[in-house]
């Protein structure tokens, strides 16, 4: 009896262990299948908590998410950019790609995914220039993730307004105020920016009968170090009023210079978008006499990329994906700024 019993004993022991190994096997299994994320950047605060979304759509659906992004937002590292594209491409275990180009030359790239089958989620700023590397009849994208830029941008010209209207009002047919707008590349995201407000500011001043003594311009840079600087120069030298900077990097570029000749700037006005250190200090007016930052308009980070993961891994479940998702931008200013702040909307860094 006792020699039964111990048969029965160890039978029943090596079944659940073999049952273990299976259902640890498949658990391995479901945890190789990994959506790749290829990003601009990938150090800086923005790209942190776009990387903290990510990771918790991943977590939430069940696949492992690598995240991976140039040192830089620059042109100048688009082949290093390249070469992450096509490591996760050639990872056996990527079911999706998550990515946001920094320049052109991903055509191979996505003819490449469009032929293993991958889906290809744009987010952010998605493919540069409105995805001029897609080849016909070989589109692997299958969903963009974003800000709504063009509305955000609408939303800071209205806040701008605001402000600038009486001087708008005194300004004359033959001395007109003139607003600057400093489009940080040629992306998407740069040309629905800079599209967004110039649209909405001239709908404003049309609709309170101003046209005619209002002017804007958009001055298209690259990304590339001291443009931005540049550009608020030239600007200053030809008379503007005031200042739309597209994004954080035109904001780093553009308050050292002001800070710096508080004489030369202090009657220009400045609006902004994106968030940062930089960006808090000047609404907080950290520098005494300085140009006025009315404020800017925030994007939800976090949002991005949870929903862009959660649309690749719909694409790859064979789910409904949702080819456009908007994330809204949130308008912060010396009024909110440390509510706004709180809740990781504004980040610093």
């Amino acid at each position: 009896m006792k020699k039964f019993f111990k048969r029965v004993l160890c039978a029943v022991f090596a079944m659940a262990l073999v049952g273990a190994l299976v259902v640890g096997m498949v658990g391995c299994g479901e945890a190789k299948q990994t959506i790749a994320v290829v990003a601009k950047g990938e150090t800086h605060a923005f790209w942190q908590s776009v990387k903290n979304g990510a990771q918790a759509a991943g977590e939430k659906y069940g696949y492992a998410i690598t995240f991976r992004g140039p040192t830089a937002e620059s042109e100048e590292h688009v082949n290093t950019q390249r070469e992450m594209v096509t490591q996760a491409l050639n990872n056996k275990n990527t079911k999706a790609l998550v990515l946001a180009t920094i320049g052109l030359g991903f055509k191979d790239e996505l003819v490449s995914a469009f032929d293993k089958g991958i889906p290809v989620v744009e987010f952010d700023s998605g493919l540069y220039s409105n995805g001029a590397d897609i080849t016909k009849d070989k589109d692997p994208t299958v969903s963009s993730v974003a800000s709504d830029n063009y509305a955000a941008a609408g939303v800071a010209a209205e806040n701008l307004y605001k402000t600038i209207k009486p001087e708008i009002e005194k300004a004359t047919a033959s001395d007109k105020y003139y607003v600057w707008i400093i489009q940080h590349d040629s992306s998407a995201t740069g040309v629905d920016r800079a599209k967004g407000f110039e649209d909405k500011i001239k709908e404003l001043v049309e609709k309170d009968n101003l046209s005619d003594r209002f002017q804007t311009k958009i001055d298209v840079k690259a990304n590339n170090t001291g443009e931005y600087k540049g550009s608020l120069q030239a600007a200053q030298t030809e008379g503007a009023d005031a200042i739309f900077m597209c994004n954080e990097g035109v904001v780093n570029e553009c308050y050292p210079e002001v800070a710096d000749n508080v004489a030369k700037y202090k009657d220009m006005v400045f609006c902004g978008f994106d968030a940062g250190t930089n960006q808090i200090e000047w609404i907080k007016g950290k520098v005494a006499g300085a140009a006025k930052l009315v404020g800017s308009v925030a994007q939800d980070s976090y949002q991005i990329g949870y929903q862009a993961v959660e649309q690749a891994v719909f694409a790859v479940e064979k789910k409904n994906v949702t080819k456009e998702v908007g994330i809204p931008g949130t308008w912060y200013d010396s009024t909110n700024i440390d509510e706004m702040i709180a809740k990781n909307i504004v980040y610093e860094g």
